[in-house]
C-alpha cells in the first residue's frame, strides 16, 4: 500500500514536471480572432452603383414597357379598323313650286294638244255642218227650205244679220244661238270682273301661284328687320379678357373670357364702351375687336356694382382711321313709352356664349318689371326670345335705337333662357356718370314705397322704407335698421323710394350726407339722425 502511494505521487510530480513543455509545444496553435474594419469608402461606392444600376434598371423595365405596351396590347386586344366615313350625295329635290309648274305645263301641252285636234274635227266637219242641221231639223235626209220658219227665227234672235251662207243656220236653230249670246254676254261681265281674263285662265293663273309667292311678304319682313341690323351692329364690339394661368407643369398658359360690348360715346379722346364688369375680372389685358375686325386694348374707366356696368375707355390714338371711320355710336332709345309692350325688337350681342354677335327676332312680352338693388332701383323688360342663362348685348326697336341692356341675371328659374333686359331710361343717368369717369355712391340701401292705405291703416310716416341693407354697409355700420323710414337725405325730404335714389345719384362718392329716419318705437315713431360717409 505504501509502495502505491509513493508511486502515485511519483508520477503526479512527474507531470508537473513536464507539462511547462507541453503547453509551448501547442501554443502555435491558439489564435484571436479579430473582426475586420469597416471600408466606408468601398461601402459608399458599392452602394452608389447599387443604386445606379437599380435606376438604370426601372429607365430600362420603363422604355420598355412604353415600346411593348402598344405591341401587347394590340397582340392582346386587337382593334377593328375604323369604317370610312362617308355620306350619301344629295339628289336634287324637285321644289314644291317646281312641281307646280311642272303640272301646269303639262296641262297646257295637253290643252295644246286638244286644242288642235279639236280645231282640225270642225275643219273636217265644217263642210257637213249646215247639212245635218238642215237634217236634224226637218226630220229627214234631204235639205228643205221652209221660209216661214226663217222669219220665225229671225224675230226670235232680234232681226241678227247674217250672210246668205247662214241662212239655214240661222232659221234652224234660233233657241241654241240664244242660249250663245246669253252665255257670251255673261263671261264678257266676268272677264270685266277679273280684268279681262276668263274663268279658264284665271283658274291656271291661281295653280300657277307658288309658295315662294305666298311667302314673300314674310319673307320681306325679316329682310326688313336684319337691314336694321346691319345698320347697328357696326356699333357693337367684343370684349376679350385676357388672364394668365398656370397648368400643372408649371407652365403659363393665357385664358380668355369674352362679353358682348356697344359703342356708347366719342369723347373726342376716347372711344368708349358699355359692357359687363364680371366678365372682365381678373385679366390682365382687356382687347376690344371692332367690326371689321381690327382689335384695340382697353381699360375699365369706371363701373358699378349694383348693375355690373363698366364703360371702357380705348384711345382714339389706338384706333386706325379705317376702323373710326366704319364704327358708329349707338344711339339711345326709350323704354318707357306706352306702346311698346308687344313692339317687336331685335337682340343683338353674344347671346348663346358664342364668341361672334348673333341676333335674334321677337317682341317685348312685358315691361315695368321692378328690380331693385342697393340703392337703386330699374324696370326689366322680357321678351320671348329664347337664348343662353348668361347672354349679354342690347336690346333695339325699330327705330334702331336701344331700349335696353340684356340682362336674365334676375329672371325667374321658370324662364330662365327666355331674354330680359333693364330698360335703357333708369340707366342713362348711371351710364353718363361712369362715361365721365365719376364713381357711383354706395350706401347699402334697399328701400320701396308705402302705400297710402297701408300707411293710412297703420300709421306710418311717409318716406321710402327700408326693406334690406347690405351687410358691412355704410349704412349698416352707422346704425341704420330694416324698418326704419327715411324721410330726408341733406335738404331734400324724402316721399318715395325714387325721391331717396334721385337724391343719392346726385351725390358724390366718399362725401358724408346726413339721413333722417322715423325709427318705431315702443308707443309711436321716433326721429333719429345718422351722418353715412358714402362709398
Amino acid at each position: 500500500m505504501r509502495m502505491n502511494g509513493e508511486n502515485s505521487v511519483d508520477s503526479e510530480s512527474q507531470d508537473k514536471k513536464e507539462s511547462p513543455g507541453a503547453a509551448s509545444d501547442f501554443e502555435f496553435l491558439q489564435e484571436k480572432i479579430k473582426e475586420r474594419p469597416i471600408n466606408k469608402k468601398k461601402l459608399l461606392k458599392r452602394t452608389i452603383i447599387t443604386a445606379s444600376m437599380a435606376v438604370l434598371f426601372g429607365l430600362l423595365a420603363c422604355l420598355s414597357f412604353l415600346l411593348l405596351e402598344p405591341v401587347l396590347n394590340n397582340w392582346l386586344y386587337p382593334e377593328e379598323e375604323p369604317e370610312m366615313v362617308t355620306f350619301p350625295q344629295e339628289q336634287n329635290e324637285m321644289l314644291p313650286e317646281d312641281m307646280l309648274t311642272e303640272g301646269t305645263t303639262v296641262s297646257q301641252e295637253e290643252s295644246e294638244t286638244q286644242d288642235i285636234h279639236s280645231s282640225a274635227h270642225d275643219d273636217g266637219e265644217g263642210q257637213t255642218a249646215e247639212t245635218k242641221t238642215a237634217e236634224s231639223a226637218s226630220g229627214v235626209g234631204t235639205d228643205v227650205y221652209d221660209p216661214d220658219r226663217e222669219s220665225a227665227a229671225a224675230e226670235g234672235t232680234g232681226a241678227r244679220e247674217s250672210d246668205e251662207s247662214d241662212v239655214h243656220e240661222n232659221s234652224l236653230a234660233p233657241d241654241y244661238l240664244d242660249g250663245e249670246d246669253a252665255r257670251e254676254d255673261h263671261s264678257e261681265e266676268e272677264r270685266s270682273e277679273t280684268g279681262g281674263m276668263s274663268a279658264g285662265e284665271l283658274a291656271e293663273n291661281q295653280e300657277e301661284v307658288t309658295p315662294y309667292e305666298l311667302l314673300k311678304p314674310y319673307q320681306t319682313q325679316y329682310e326688313e328687320l336684319y337691314k336694321i341690323y346691319g345698320e347697328v351692329v357696326s356699333g357693337m364690339v367684343t370684349v376679350t379678357a385676357v388672364r394668365s394661368d398656370v397648368d400643372w407643369f408649371n407652365n403659363t398658359v393665357q385664358s380668355e373670357g369674352t362679353t358682348a360690348g356697344v359703342i356708347i360715346a366719342n369723347n373726342n379722346r376716347e372711344l368708349l364702351i358699355l359692357s359687363r364688369k364680371s366678365s372682365l375680372d381678373g385679366a390682365e389685358t382687356i382687347r376690344i375687336s371692332f367690326c371689321d375686325s381690327t382689335d384695340a386694348e382697353a381699360v375699365i374707366k369706371q363701373y358699378d356694382q349694383n348693375t355690373d356696368l363698366a364703360v371702357l375707355a380705348v384711345d382714339l390714338k389706338n384706333i386706325e382711321e379705317g376702323t373710326l371711320g366704319s364704327i358708329t355710336v349707338a344711339a339711345l332709345g326709350s323704354s318707357i313709352s306706352s306702346g311698346i309692350t308687344g313692339s317687336p325688337v331685335i337682340a343683338i350681342g353674344n347671346l348663346f356664349g358664342y364668341n361672334k354677335d348673333t341676333v335674334c327676332y321677337g317682341m317685348v312680352t312685358s315691361k315695368g318689371n321692378v328690380v331693385t338693388m342697393a340703392d337703386s332701383e330699374y324696370k326689366m323688360m322680357t321678351t320671348d326670345i329664347y337664348a343662353g342663362t348668361n347672354p349679354s348685348g342690347i336690346l333695339i326697336n325699330m327705330k334702331g335705337e336701344v331700349i335696353g341692356i340684356i340682362d336674365n341675371s334676375h329672371n325667374h328659374d321658370d324662364t330662365r333662357n327666355l331674354l330680359s333686359a333693364i330698360g335703357i331710361t333708369e340707366l342713362k343717368g348711371l351710364i353718363a356718370k361712369l362715361s365721365n369717369g365719376e364713381r357711383i355712391p354706395y350706401l347699402g340701401i334697399y328701400a320701396q314705397d308705402i302705400s297710402a292705405q297701408v300707411r293710412t291703416e297703420m300709421g306710418l310716416p311717409q318716406g321710402a322704407y327700408i326693406v334690406d341693407i347690405d351687410m358691412d354697409s355704410p349704412a349698416m355700420r352707422k346704425g341704420l335698421q330694416k324698418g326704419d323710414i327715411v324721410v330726408r337725405v341733406g335738404l331734400q325730404d324724402i316721399k318715395s323710394a325714387a325721391d331717396y335714389m334721385n337724391v343719392l345719384r346726385n351725390v358724390q362718392a366718399e362725401s358724408s350726407i346726413n339721413i333722417v329716419v322715423q325709427r318705431a318705437g315702443v308707443e309711436a315713431y321716433e326721429e333719429m339722425h345718422f351722418v353715412v360717409q358714402t362709398e
